[in-house]
């Protein structure tokens, strides 16, 4: 159904990614389809890693070991920002396109009192992604 799956990773809560993973993962592989795993960096050193090319060698291994133990095929996709918090949401839009990808999966929290007043970044991305959005709890 879907040939392309952009998958938002946040390196530093990868934990906290496994059922959005287990879902996109089905997705592909019912579709024939793959994974792209787009990550947010900021220019700044942070516990995810502190230059860029370390990120990106971050993101590659962690795409590959997620490769290996689901059976379906994942490229990478780092974007480089000087204000992630601020910039997240419109760069994972910015992704689909620079990506080709046809479907977005990413995991997000559970709702609080600020949702009511902002946007969560997975709600931004479901109201303005060109392409449909499945958000995972």
């Amino acid at each position: 159904m879907f040939k392309k799956i952009l998958c938002p990773i946040d390196l530093t809560h990868a934990d906290k990614l496994t059922k959005a993973l287990d879902i996109a993962s089905g997705m592909a592989k019912e579709g024939g389809g793959e994974l792209c795993f787009v990550g947010i960096h900021g220019a700044s050193p942070s516990t995810s890693a502190h230059t860029e090319k370390e990120y990106r060698e971050r993101l590659e291994d962690f795409a590959a070991a997620e490769a290996s133990s689901r059976g379906v095929k994942i490229s990478t996709h780092p974007h480089y920002s000087h204000d992630p918090a601020v910039e997240i949401a419109p760069a994972i839009i910015e992704a689909v396109a620079t990506t080709g990808s046809d479907a977005i999966v990413m995991a997000s929290h559970v709702p609080g009192w600020m949702e009511h007043i902002f946007h969560s970044n997975a709600g931004y991305v479901a109201c303005h992604a060109p392409v449909s959005v499945f958000v995972v709890r």
